[in-house]
């Protein structure tokens, strides 16, 4: 993932949080922001949080690199021009430990859906 398609700065996140949707699953939290208006910025950004509930160090870390693989995945299929914050819960360490990358694919694949972010690619 290149810097272009991260969010980085506190800014960013408070701004998805305070002014955007979220949706909930068991595993993680999708939170998404409708920027079109205020960034001439093009594509999807996203921002990973993994809390110490979810595990050390090294399992946060792990977390992250698997979010970041599975929403490369289908990162052309949501809808550009969003800002994406998801937030692991501890149910997907466990899907990450278990070595079940499509579990956590399907797991980000159906919050997408439930936010109705995916368009199709017909």
């Amino acid at each position: 993932m290149d810097k272009k398609s991260r969010l980085t700065r506190s800014a960013d996140f408070q701004r998805v949080y305070r002014k955007g949707k979220s949706v909930a699953g068991r595993q993680a939290v999708l939170y998404y922001f409708d920027r079109t208006d205020e960034s001439g910025e093009e594509g999807p950004r996203l921002g990973i949080s993994v809390s110490r509930k979810v595990g050390g160090a090294v399992v946060r870390n792990q977390v992250k690199r698997v979010i970041k693989e599975a929403f490369a995945r289908f990162q052309q299929q949501v809808a550009p021009d969003f800002d994406y914050v998801i937030i692991a819960r501890p149910g997907l360490a466990n899907f990450i430990e278990e070595s079940r990358f499509e579990d956590v694919v399907e797991t980000l694949s159906d919050l997408f859906q439930r936010a109705d972010l995916t368009r199709d690619t017909d």
